[in-house]
């Protein structure tokens, strides 16, 4: 006797159970996405099938129903990741927050505002400015990325060195377990020391505990007055002592600080048209922002450190932007950070976190251990400096055979465990980053993972394949 495997559903079964489930879900088909973008991974839409809750019960009786009959699930935000958690196949179900896009509630005292998962950061920075107030979080992806897919991902960003990442601007969600029970922990407040902070798990999970559908999150004061600097630098030590003065400075306050490596900085101006005549031919750039009580104040204060700092740090450039234009001229040469890809596709591209005063050294390291790989290998090297985010791409076409992407994974991420860092700094671990996560995250870390997930999901239905589970 031999026992053979369930059928696999197609698209048209699924499509057609699902489609009578509940008043409050909307479902795809195929021939639906086929129009539409399926955002950073092209398989995104694989599944072919896409169930859209407009309510949390509509989320419920989704997961009920896939969990009785055996159908994986996968989440989807806003399709913005860049290391394969939303891809599906078909068989499973996209489940999507693009219908729960309703902002619930600002509360301007408080400063917090409850969202329901689809609502874009974008869409709710512009409702929190009505009240003069902003995120705590700022993203390039701004306009796509979801509040609840930055939960997942504990998305991290342009502010993170001063504000922390997403896990420290929740202060309450909602969530749809595997089992379909719904999970609701919507407190306003900071202060809370009542047991385990459950909603943690949620945070980061990149939806393999559950289908998060509410968020309560914190706002801070919107600075609208803004003044941005380009400066030379020789290394990140140099840099870091800039931000050091920055933030000790009273009156402004720092609201950014990124720095591009020179071979990033040189290739991104030449390829924007942006003159770079003024800053030295082999150093790093470093871009700030700082806000003031007026755009007068922020930009004085930015010129008479720059001139206050220049001998003693040995600043090998700079300039202050003198309109908006020139300040966004600057800021696309940092944000618009996948210029490469025109004219290296498909290149392999790593998210890593290192203590900031170990900078310097590690990009010299990881310089020698490329090369030890091929003589040719080389990289582009950018990001968010004051917290210690690097974002590192191999100047070569991709996708690379196997064993020669391993020795490259293997030479990105050595060291940084033990130097108190993190192989993924900001994007997760979804598919693409699953080598990185079994070899350089603790055994026992993996091993109480795997303990959580099997309890929560125990058939293992929520993004399968992905985190590693």
């Amino acid at each position: 006797m031999t026992l053979t495997q369930p059928a696999v559903p197609t698209r048209q079964e699924l499509h057609r159970h699902l489609s009578a489930l509940h008043p409050d879900l909307g479902v795809l088909s195929d021939r639906d996405l086929a129009g539409r973008h399926p955002g950073e991974h092209a398989d995104n839409f694989g599944a072919g099938v896409m169930a859209q809750p407009a309510t949390t019960e509509a989320a419920a009786a989704l997961v009920s129903w896939c969990r009785a009959h055996d159908v994986p699930i996968v989440p989807q935000g806003g399709r913005t990741g860049l290391v394969g958690g939303n891809i599906s196949q078909t068989g499973e179900v996209i489940l999507s927050a693009g219908r729960l896009n309703r902002i619930r509630s600002i509360e301007p005292e408080e400063m917090t505002a409850t969202v329901e998962a689809g609502v874009t950061l974008e869409a709710l920075q512009q409702a929190a400015a009505e009240h003069g107030l902003t995120t705590g979080i700022d993203l390039g992806s701004r306009g796509s990325a979801t509040i609840g897919g930055m939960v997942s991902t504990n998305a991290g960003g342009i502010l993170a060195f001063r504000n922390g990442v997403m896990r420290h601007q929740v202060l309450g969600l909602e969530a749809v377990l595997p089992s379909g029970e719904i999970f609701s922990d919507l407190t306003r407040m900071v202060k809370v020391s009542a047991g385990p902070d459950l909603k943690q798990l949620f945070i980061g999970g990149e939806g393999a505990f559950g289908f998060v559908t509410k968020i309560v999150v914190k706002l801070e004061p919107q600075r609208p007055h803004r003044a941005t600097a380009l400066m030379g630098v020789a290394d990140a030590m140099t840099a870091l002592a800039v931000i050091r003065r920055l933030r000790a400075l009273p009156g402004v306050t720092l609201e950014a600080a990124e720095m591009m490596w020179p071979r990033y900085i040189r290739d991104h101006a030449r390829l924007k048209g942006l003159d770079l005549s003024w800053l030295e031919e082999d150093a790093a750039a470093l871009l700030i922002e700082i806000s003031g009580e007026s755009v007068d104040v922020a930009a004085a204060a930015l010129e008479e450190q720059l001139s206050e700092l220049w001998e003693p740090l040995g600043l090998r450039g700079g300039i202050v932007a003198q309109s908006l234009d020139q300040a966004r001229r600057f800021w696309d040469v940092r944000e618009d950070s996948g210029f490469y890809y025109a004219e290296i596709p498909d290149a392999a591209s790593f998210d890593v976190s290192v203590p900031p005063t170990y900078l310097d050294s590690y990009v010299a390291q990881l310089e020698k251990r490329l090369k030890a790989i091929d003589p040719t290998y080389a990289a582009y090297v950018y990001g968010h400096i004051a917290d210690g985010n690097l974002h590192l791409t191999l100047i070569k076409r991709g996708p690379l055979p196997e064993q020669e992407l391993r020795a490259l994974e293997d030479a990105v991420y050595t060291g940084i465990r033990e130097a108190g860092g993190s192989f993924s700094a900001e994007h997760g671990v979804g598919r693409e980053k699953r080598y990185g996560y079994e070899t350089f995250t603790s055994p026992e870390k993996q091993a109480l993972a795997r303990t959580l997930k099997n309890a929560l999901d125990p058939k293992g239905l929520f993004n399968p394949g992905k985190v590693p589970f």
